[in-house]
């Protein structure tokens, strides 16, 4: 089973369509294929695999509105930079919901106060 995070903590499952599921490996170039897609699932095999973050900022660019969900191995920590990247949601297998429970979640849940860039350019 798996965990579903959004802002305001653990949900339920909402969604019932189907979800387009993309790996991590996916070559950058093939995206704009995928912009007409009600719903993506970006794979996380591990957390140090920052490459689904790329891949959700690019479909962001490249026009893609629907649904974009983290799946796999996100930390709690990697929230705010999921958020930043394009994500909607994360999923993550129950075992981490157990070791990170949802008070740590929503601790990173206001992610845009949480933006090391914005504070740079507001001292400015």
């Amino acid at each position: 089973m798996t965990q579903i995070v959004q802002d305001m903590g653990f949900v339920a499952e909402d969604f019932t369509g189907e979800w387009l599921e993309l790996p991590s490996d996916t070559d950058p170039s093939t995206l704009a294929q995928f912009a007409g897609a009600a719903a993506i699932r970006i794979a996380f095999p591990a957390f140090s695999d920052g490459r689904g973050f790329t891949l959700a900022r690019l479909l962001r660019l490249q026009g893609f509105a629907g649904r974009l969900r983290a799946h796999g191995h996100v930390i709690a920590d990697q929230y705010a930079m999921a958020r930043r990247a394009g994500f909607d949601e994360v999923e993550i297998p129950d075992d981490l919901a157990a070791r990170q429970d949802e008070a740590q979640w929503l601790r990173r849940a206001d992610w845009r106060a949480h933006d090391y860039q914005a504070r740079l350019r507001a001292r400015a």
